[in-house]
């Protein structure tokens, strides 16, 4: 009997027939937790999968005294599946029904010797008690018996169960990754308009660099007169430097470049962590463009720090992207 699904084909069958829930282009958060469970002959397995979020595949095994011939099939199919995260998985392994139950004569004995023993070195006459031997550690439990005979069989149903579990996980994190999408579209574009809206300030405030540039000089100069070619070079050069028009179309490109990844989805996070290092470049030459104090430089200034405020809570976002 398995308690992973509602399915009662064999297990080799339904490992090959059922198909998997998401695909390569799917986008994927890296948190995500799934369990799965299979009771079959005697015998019980469990398999649980933790995922939090980490710059490379960071995978933890812990697995039952007897199941380390299985570790390298464990880890070869997580490996096909995921491509970043911190992983944690568990194995559990117990005996169900009678056989989970059985006395350990061996401990049992070494037990009612060392009370034999007292019993003859301090002259008491009483009787052991058997109920109390019986709960001593180690008496009553699994009865120990070697996995060698079915490790073939236990690795088969612990790569099923492993499978079933990482399918739960991807639904998990693709689930998680639509919302993250959804959060990450909408700072994309109020990073668009907050650039628009810097470009539009900077476009009208050109005029005034001249006026500003002009009333500097006559206050320099005094009652000397100002070449009008020199003030308009000047004037020139000032508006180059304060053109912030470079910075916002890169910045739209890197939007764009964003959005398509988003779209087209797989993996994706180093890639868009990239693009955030970029877009974040052009924020602070954006602030490092600000003319002056007056109120138009004050305005983009706003608006930049907003731009570099989204792109970090984007950051935070993407830190969770597989």
């Amino acid at each position: 009997m398995t308690q992973s699904g509602a399915s009662s084909k064999p297990a080799a069958d339904r490992t090959a027939s059922k198909p998997r829930s998401t695909g390569a282009n799917t986008l994927k958060s890296m948190t995500g937790y799934a369990q799965t469970r299979i009771i079959e002959n005697g015998w019980s397995l469990r398999i649980s999968v933790r995922s939090v979020n980490h710059r490379f595949l960071d995978l933890h095994l812990r697995v039952p005294e007897g199941f380390e011939p299985v570790e390298p099939r464990i880890r070869q199919i997580v490996r096909e599946r995921v491509r970043r995260g911190h992983l944690d998985v568990t194995l559990h392994y117990e005996l169900a029904g009678p056989a989970a139950v059985g006395v350990n004569r061996e401990v049992a004995a070494a037990y009612l010797q060392a009370v034999n023993q007292l019993r003859a070195d301090y002259k008491i006459e009483s009787e052991p008690d058997l109920a109390s031997i019986l709960r001593l550690p180690g008496v009553i439990g699994a009865p120990a018996a070697s996995l060698e005979d079915k490790l073939a069989e236990l690795e088969a149903a612990v790569a099923k169960c492993l499978t079933e579990s990482l399918d739960k996980l991807d639904r998990m994190r693709a689930d998680e990754a639509n919302h993250l999408r959804e959060e990450m579209s909408g700072r994309l574009r109020n990073i668009t308009d907050l650039a628009s809206k810097s470009e539009a300030i900077a476009e009208r405030a050109h005029p005034a660099f001249a006026r500003r540039l002009e009333t500097r000089l006559k206050e320099l100069l005094g009652e000397a007169q100002i070449d009008p070619a020199r003030l308009a070079q000047e004037a020139a050069i000032a508006a180059e430097r304060s053109d912030v028009s470079e910075e916002i179309t890169r910045l739209r490109s890197h939007v764009q470049q964003f959005e398509s990844l988003l779209a087209n989805a797989g993996d994706i996070g180093k890639k868009l962590d990239f693009l955030l290092q970029e877009m974040q470049r052009e924020a602070n030459t954006l602030l490092s463009k600000t003319p002056g104090n007056e109120a138009e430089g004050l305005e983009i200034t706003r608006l930049a720090l907003e731009i570099k405020s989204e792109i970090e809570k984007l950051r935070e976002q993407v830190q969770n992207i597989e």
